[in-house]
């Protein structure tokens, strides 16, 4: 049973590759993307498991709160989004410069088709230590079992 992240643009079959393209996106990025008005684009990192019952999406939000984080589901398809805030105040000190800032903050939208097996009336979520944890149980057909075989005797 698979799990797809949803996507509104084609993608590279490279994983690498595409995380390359997001970097170099964001060190050339032309402020048209938000960046102008301080923000920047950042997705959550994520990780999806399967086990028997359920599928287990787990995401990292790092100085999120639970009030921060929207999970809506429509046709098939759960959407992860948010909003971080900025935790840096550059000028309010005098004896405080930032040489480097790589910590993304601005609002972010992950979407994922899930599929037709997972009981979508009862998905549950929890959130913790800026992990959210989105549980998904499986439908009783979804579930493998074991099918025995006989011999024929003619």
């Amino acid at each position: 049973m698979a799990i797809t992240p949803y996507r509104t643009r084609t993608i590279s079959p490279w994983r690498e590759l595409d995380e390359m393209t997001n970097r170099l996106s964001r060190m050339f990025d032309d402020g048209s993307t938000g960046a102008a008005q301080g923000r920047s684009a950042w997705m959550p990192a994520v990780n999806v498991e399967e086990t028997r019952d359920e599928l287990v999406l787990t995401a990292e939000l790092p100085g999120m709160r639970q009030e921060d984080v929207e999970i809506e589901l429509e046709n098939n398809v759960l959407s992860l989004s948010g909003q971080k805030e900025e935790t840096r105040t550059e000028g309010a000190e005098e004896e405080r410069r930032y040489h480097l800032w790589e910590r993304r903050w601005g609002g972010f939208q992950r979407s994922f088709t899930l599929p037709r097996t997972v009981k979508a009336d009862e998905i549950s979520a929890t959130f913790q230590d800026g992990v959210l944890r989105i549980h998904m149980p499986k439908a009783p057909e979804a579930r493998g079992r074991k099918i025995e075989i006989r011999t024929e005797s003619n």
